[in-house]
């Protein structure tokens, strides 16, 4: 009982965080509310037992892509007190929408015969994740790779575009 309480609590601030993300004029504070979604996230890891994927949600997303994303937005904000307009031609369409797509991928999940079968199982040892990583979803993490140099790369060009 404990246990459900928790993670419908842990549920509520995920998807507090994650609104606060789009809603937020300041994009510092967006980015520091995208930090508290996924320490959120590493959260339901650990309700999960993956103390692994917690450990790595925090050193990894929320240490390193947070950091470079503050990075980027610090480097390419040239006026501090600048604002990011939001504002929407059909502002009502938002929430009707997000219920509707809410309630297909709940009705497609629970639906599906395939989900109910699968239990879940143990996630294994770092060692079998590392090797996972270096031997099945080796081209995946190395796009993954390129894909966070490109966006760096892509930040100090931004950034260094006046100054060159």
């Amino acid at each position: 009982m404990l246990a459900t309480v928790a993670v419908v609590v842990i549920a509520v601030v995920l998807i507090a965080t994650a609104v606060a993300v789009v809603v937020s004029d300041n994009l510092v504070h967006s980015v520091f509310w995208l930090a508290a979604m996924l320490i959120t996230t590493a959260l339901l890891y650990v309700m999960l037992e993956a103390p692994f994927l917690a450990a790595i949600q925090v050193m990894l997303y929320t240490g390193g892509v947070i950091t470079m994303m503050l990075f980027g937005v610090m480097l390419t904000q040239r006026d501090p007190g600048s604002r990011v307009p939001s504002a929407s031609e059909a502002p009502g369409w938002a929430a009707p929408v997000a219920l509707g797509l809410g309630a297909t991928l709940l009705v497609a999940i629970w639906t599906t015969p395939e989900l109910a079968a699968l239990t879940p199982t143990p996630s294994g040892d770092a060692q079998k994740i590392g090797h996972m990583f270096l031997d099945r979803y080796l081209i995946a993490f190395e796009a993954l790779s390129v894909l966070l140099l490109a966006g760096m790369i892509g930040a100090i060009v931004l950034a260094r575009k006046g100054d060159a």
